[in-house]
């Protein structure tokens, strides 16, 4: 149903000192939290395969009768550095390019940045939006406290361990078990002083993805799943979502997709439209992937393409950047005005605006313009900072300010594909 066609460098001994000793993403991650550097560190150098208290945070004694949201996505660790052109030349990486590496090559450019002032965060574009729907859910005040968790890949290696404990610092559970001798997936992100980023990027065992009978129990006491569309772009791994989409159907679990990336859609089009023509119940995308998914040419507007996916699919969410944004329900558009602010970081706006969406969801919002409204504002406040997080005091304010603008007429206690089908 579509509308047209060898493990992390070991991180030898002096790159180990050096990660034990990097600077954690305060700024965008854990300042807030009154996070512990020298907590952090013990997490990357103790975080192996041997970590019995690691293992045992997998077992489901601890974890809530009902997920709100589960994430299905590329798990991967951020290194983020300040480098100079003659970094770039030295290593003969081309400036503003994103290019696939192999663990040779990671180790090589790890290396030369030992001595360099980097950070390392979990990331990713579903952290970013887990993480901030976490922290929307964490105020008493804006309603039950929401429980949130995410699946992928990690290794059993300390970048794993600190992968895993970010997200669990950030009360996102990771309900993947660690993949025996498995090396965990990175991104490094060499930003030069004009403002260019070039990004080399590691799959590890982020490709590698398995739906067991542990994931499928889980998921089937879920609200939403939301399945990250960067997944598409991996080896073997739409079995595994297709499998979780069924689930989901059958259990009457929301299902999200994020569109993730224009290349991505292109390379696998057939891909994207089995899951969502079959199984979405929500859709992610910024205009230009609406446009993709649309098999748009680029002078068609954002409009359009929401209102010819939801035609597909029962909610429709459209970014536009500084323009605004659209939600599309049933072949309409509706229009929202982007939320004041002044611009300081562009990246994580999306993701923060799914956040909303999901939040707004999840509280039961039945008035789809104050929803967008929602999102708008909380994809504005990331925009307003450095950094891809939403931070925790920005969360309960935007909270408060939900609980104190949306009052019981709009809001509705079911949530479920009925409530999303009724819009």
């Amino acid at each position: 149903m579509k509308p047209g066609p060898s493990r992390l460098l070991c991180l030898s001994s002096c790159s180990a000192s050096r990660a034990a000793g990097f600077d954690s993403a305060t700024d965008e991650d854990e300042d807030d939290e009154c996070a512990d550097e020298e907590e952090e560190r013990v997490v990357v150098v103790q975080g192996d395969e041997d970590d019995e208290d690691a293992d045992g945070a997998f077992g489901s004694s601890l974890f809530p009768e009902r997920w709100d949201v589960l994430g299905l996505g590329q798990a991967m660790v951020d290194f983020s550095g300040m480098v100079d052109d003659e970094f770039l030349e030295k290593l003969e990486l081309e400036k503003g390019t994103r290019k696939v590496v192999n663990h040779e090559e990671r180790g090589r450019v790890l290396r030369a940045m030992d001595g360099c002032s980097y950070k390392a965060a979990a990331g990713g574009s579903l952290s970013n939006s887990l993480v901030a729907l976490a922290r929307l859910g964490s105020t008493p005040g804006g309603g039950p406290l929401l429980n949130v968790a995410m699946a992928g890949s990690v290794g059993s290696d300390p970048l794993g361990g600190f992968y895993r404990a970010k997200l669990l610092r950030a009360n996102v559970h990771f309900l993947s078990a660690p993949i025996k001798d498995g090396t965990t997936g990175t991104v490094i992100v060499l930003t030069t002083p004009d403002a260019q980023r070039t990004m080399l990027s590691y799959q590890g065992t982020s490709s590698t993805l398995d739906y067991d009978s542990s994931l499928a129990s889980m998921l089937s006491n879920t609200n939403i799943l939301v399945v990250e569309g960067y997944l598409f772009e991996l080896p073997n791994t739409i079995k595994a979502i297709t499998k979780a989409c069924e689930e989901a159907r059958q259990s009457g679990v929301l299902v999200a997709i994020t569109a993730s990336d224009v290349s991505c859609i292109e390379k696998h089009y057939d891909d994207f439209w089995e899951i969502v023509g079959n199984y979405a119940d929500i859709v992610f995308a910024n205009s230009d992937e609406a446009r993709a998914l649309c098999h748009f040419a680029s002078k068609e507007s954002p409009i359009s393409a929401t209102r010819y996916l939801s035609h597909f699919v029962p909610l429709v969410s459209v970014t536009d950047g500084s323009r605004g944004s659209y939600i599309g329900v049933k072949g309409e558009a509706i229009y929202i005005p982007p939320s004041p602010c002044i611009p300081v970081d562009t990246s994580g706006a999306g993701d923060a605006y799914a956040s909303g969406i999901m939040y707004g969801i999840l509280r039961g919002i039945s008035d789809l313009k104050g929803m967008g409204a929602l999102a708008a504002r909380v994809a504005a406040t990331v925009v307003g900072q450095q950094g891809t997080r939403l931070r925790v005091q920005d969360a309960v304010e935007l909270a408060e300010h939900f609980a104190a603008h949306f009052d019981s007429s709009t809001i509705q206690s079911n949530i479920g594909s009925d409530h999303i089908s009724s819009f």
